[in-house]
């Protein structure tokens, strides 16, 4: 592992050292899994978008014509 300086203002680091003693952890433990957590969901996403994307557009439907734009923002239906 490597050490890495980090500058926080006095409120973040405050916040951070609250929350680091209510999970029972130390300061740098809780920003490292913090940052693992949030590169972990940043991976999923971009992997959800690469699956997204490489998919060819498809049909919507095929039993007849798209809605037209009225109905479907009709509210007055949704009441």
């Amino acid at each position: 592992m490597r050490n890495v300086t980090v500058t926080l203002d006095d409120e973040t680091a405050r916040w951070a050292r609250v929350e680091a003693a209510r999970h029972e952890m130390s300061v740098s433990r809780f920003i490292r899994e913090t940052l693992r957590e949030r590169m972990g969901g940043q991976a999923a996403y971009d992997g959800a978008m690469d699956r997204y994307l490489s998919r060819s557009p498809g049909v919507l439907t095929e039993s007849g014509p798209y809605p037209r734009r009225e109905e479907l923002h009709d509210r007055a239906g949704l009441r």
